[in-house]
């Protein structure tokens, strides 16, 4: 049997309904393509693996008995992969119109690229700007600190690149993991994921590297898929908690320890801020209760965080 063009890798964890529909929309979305699809199942306890094994006997799929993690089930199903492409694609997505189809031409037609992506949007069809970022920075932490990001204007909130709705191509810092197509020689020359992040900040830590090995990512609109978000985080502290920890590690390993630590010290700062105005906002207005817990809990959680150390349920 020949080896596909593509390999397409897919890390499940209790997401069985989403994940039996991203896969439907990719058989169905996917026509100019050789591809096969990898499923690594994170020891879900909600049947997913017999379910996508019943209605998917064409999946590679990888039951394992343990959570991994993304980074460590997307390095796992890299190295049985045997296309000369990989495409990370989340369990919460839907692809629309061809969008694997249409990533493929555009990564044929901007070779140097070498890391590319796509557009996201919401369930309803509004933009999700997760699809790219900008790099972490001192001063973009000194945003988040300060509170200046919550204005939401580009100039105070740089990482997400706001001002730009992502309907034109562009060269970006950071290509987002739920819909991320690199070369497996590439991802073999770079190692994948690095191991010590769990979630989140894996992709921001690879294109980092790749960047350094004179990858120049981009994205397109032509590629449009949905990304609904969070649907393996089992709450909203818990996601917050671990970008937090992941911005922190990808500082250290990136920009060194000095400015990791200014970076540490501003986020502290920031969650602090959050915590506060939150609870003010909501003893005096009684709204903003919902954003009040979460940032609280994160707050009294900040030793685990700043440390790196996974958070206790």
């Amino acid at each position: 049997m020949s080896a596909p063009e593509l390999s397409v890798l897919i890390v499940n964890w209790n997401t069985r309904e989403m994940t039996l529909e991203c896969l439907r929309s990719l058989y169905a979305e996917t026509s100019t393509t050789d591809f096969e699809c990898i499923l690594v199942d994170n020891g879900s306890h909600d049947g997913s693996a017999e379910a996508i094994a019943a209605e998917f006997p064409q999946v590679r799929l990888m039951a394992e008995s343990e959570n991994h993690g993304f980074a460590k089930a997307n390095n796992l199903a890299a190295e049985i992969a045997r296309g000369e492409y990989l495409l990370l694609l989340n369990s919460d997505t839907l692809v629309l119109d061809g969008a694997i189809d249409r990533l493929m031409d555009f990564a044929r037609a901007n070779p140097d690229a070498k890391v590319w992506g796509g557009r996201t949007v919401f369930g309803d069809g509004s933009l999700n700007i997760g699809s790219a970022w900008g790099q972490l920075t001192p001063w973009s932490a000194f945003c988040f600190g300060s509170g200046l990001s919550l204005l939401k204007v580009n100039a105070f909130d740089p990482e997400a690149m706001r001002g730009w709705d992502r309907s034109t191509e562009r060269q970006v810092d950071i290509v987002s993991g739920c819909f991320f197509l690199m070369k497996r020689a590439f991802w073999n020359e770079l190692g994948g994921f690095d191991l010590s992040f769990f979630m989140y900040g894996e992709e921001a830590e690879l294109c980092a590297r790749a960047r350094k090995a004179r990858a120049e990512p981009r994205v397109t609109p032509d590629a449009t898929i949905v990304h609904y978000g969070g649907a393996s985080a089992t709450s909203k502290w818990q996601s917050r908690y671990y970008v937090l920890a992941a911005k922190i590690a990808l500082a250290r390993k990136h920009l060194g320890e000095g400015s990791a630590n200014w970076i540490r010290r501003f986020f502290v700062s920031g969650v602090g801020l959050r915590s506060f105005g939150y609870r003010a906002l909501a003893a005096l207005t009684g709204k903003g209760r919902r954003q009040a817990e979460v940032w609280t809990e994160v707050w009294n959680r900040r030793e685990g965080w700043q440390n790196g150390k996974p958070p206790s349920s």
